[in-house]
């Protein structure tokens, strides 16, 4: 057998695909792949086509044609299942055999076809065989891979044993008392001639220390002391140029002997207090086809991060308007505390927060059929007969005080929809085979929406379940902390903090 190209078209003769196994002008290809079509029928039982110079062995694929194309003298049941080999491929590197999915496939599909047949003559492979080679696993490149990120890690470390090195080193320095032109000097400049047994040195040491050695006395002279050497010169200007670029190093990077400027404590902590709060909660929300609410629920918790060590023994205040079926706190927290005054402390009075590091510091869940959500939609699919359906899809913000960011709704779908009106964007994810609705921004400005389009569905069932998630900066259950403050003194701390609620609903 021989083949001569492999192409995939459309029902009028338009490459989508095309490969030429043997050296043909592409003008010759295009001409055959549109003459291909007047010579096909489509009610024919058959899928071969011969003319007086080609033969077209081809097999429908949805609105497409798999095509190939041998000489007349080639063996037509080898073409048959080189062409079966060939829509195997296809459909199993694409999700849906539509001009769109076979051009984002495009380069794997022609890879795949070399695989298959070489210079017009088929190899002898089977589709597991080709899959495999389009994969190209190498143990050797997984070898290589985990060699780099072995020395990626001991990279970091390294980087983390140094710095903490150099941060033993400044608490050393600090605790002796060194001036900052000294640890200046040090940070800056070391000597490449002669080492010190002291730790740090100042720049008039230094030139006290230089040479030991006297200098070469010339014969017949005495020593003329009226005249600067070319060695004392130098020195002399080395001196002023480290000085001057000591001075200038001092007042613009940090030293931890003299006091930041206000600039630089606020570049330290940049817009954030000494304590911070996240409030995190995370909603899911069950509605029946009907728009009834069956269930809601709420799980959140508050994560406390302290930046100072001067704040770790601290108390929160917590306002709850709301009741909650099941509250849990941090086994190092106060319970008695908490359950008789809603105050979050530590049990222990000793010990404090751990510095740098986000704690949850109670945490809670609740499961309500009253709770009024956010954003109502209104889903509603009609079948118009031959498999496909008019969808419509309404949104409608139930409070105009809410302001709700990332709006995803995802409908099941099958091909490709034809989309009418809609309100922001959409967007076909062919990994979940889902249509997703996207409103970056819902709030009073915009209180409603809705998108309207029609998609292949035989049953309207399989367009469920429609999810819709969404964020937003008010709580569903009005949990706040009011107050911060010293266990000790009880001194009211400044403190930041965020909400965040992340909403899932399905409609079933």
């Amino acid at each position: 057998m021989v083949v001569l190209a492999a192409a995939i078209c459309t029902r009028g003769g338009k490459p989508v695909v095309s490969r030429h196994f043997k050296d043909l002008p592409r003008s010759r290809i295009e001409a055959l792949l549109a003459a291909f079509p007047r010579l096909a029928s489509p009610g024919a039982q058959h899928t071969t086509v011969e003319t007086d110079m080609v033969r077209y062995v081809y097999q429908p694929l949805e609105e497409l044609y798999m095509l190939l194309i041998t000489n007349r003298h080639s063996n037509i049941l080898q073409d048959i299942g080189t062409l079966h080999l060939f829509a195997s491929l296809v459909t199993s590197l694409c999700r849906s055999c539509d001009e769109r999915d076979i051009l984002n496939n495009s380069f794997d599909l022609l890879s795949a076809f070399d695989e298959v047949v070489s210079l017009g003559y088929r190899e002898s492979v089977s589709l597991a065989q080709v899959k495999t080679i389009l994969e190209m696993d190498s143990h050797e490149e997984k070898i290589q891979d985990i060699i780099s990120r072995n020395k990626e890690l001991e990279a970091v470390e390294e980087r983390k044993r140094r710095a903490k090195q150099l941060e033993l080193q400044r608490k050393e320095m600090s605790k002796r008392g060194i001036s900052s032109h000294s640890s200046a000097s040090t940070s800056f400049y070391a000597p490449p001639i002669q080492k010190t047994s002291s730790s740090t040195f100042s720049y008039d040491s230094y030139s006290e220390k230089l040479p030991s050695s006297k200098p070469a006395i010339p014969s017949g002279k005495g020593m003329q002391l009226s005249k600067k050497s070319k060695t004392s010169g130098m020195l002399e200007a080395v001196r002023s140029e480290i000085d001057a670029a000591t001075h200038e190093a001092a007042t613009l990077l940090p030293s931890h002997t003299r006091e930041p400027s206000d600039h630089r404590k606020s570049l330290e902590k940049p817009h954030r207090e000494g304590v911070h709060l996240q409030i995190n909660e995370n909603v899911k929300g069950k509605v029946n086809r009907d728009g009834a609410l069956e269930q809601v629920e709420i799980k959140g918790d508050i994560q406390l991060s302290v930046s100072e060590s001067s704040l770790g023994k601290i108390a929160l205040s917590i306002n709850c308007n709301s009741p909650i079926s099941q509250f849990q706190t941090h086994p190092n927290v106060d319970k008695k505390s908490f359950q008789s005054d809603w105050i979050i402390k530590l049990r222990d009075p000793n010990r404090s927060f751990p510095m740098n590091q986000s704690l949850g510091v109670v945490r809670w869940s609740q499961k309500s059929q009253n709770l009024k959500l956010p954003l109502s939609l209104n889903f509603w699919p009609s079948p118009s007969g031959q498999g496909v359906c008019d969808i419509n899809i309404e949104y409608e913000l139930a409070d105009d005080s809410h302001e709700l960011d990332d709006v995803v709704v995802s409908i099941p779908l099958r091909g490709s929809p034809e989309i009418g009106n809609i309100d922001g964007s959409y967007e076909i994810n062919y990994n979940t085979n889902t249509l997703d609705w996207t409103l970056p921004l819902v709030t009073s400005s915009n209180p409603s929406g809705s998108l309207e389009f029609k998609a292949e569905c035989d049953d309207v069932n399989q367009l469920y379940p429609v999810i819709v998630k969404f964020t937003s900066q008010r709580l569903q259950n009005p949990i706040d902390v009011s107050d911060v403050h010293l266990v000790d003194m009880s001194q009211p701390v400044n403190f930041e903090k965020e909400s965040r609620s992340r909403i899932e609903i399905t409609i079933n």
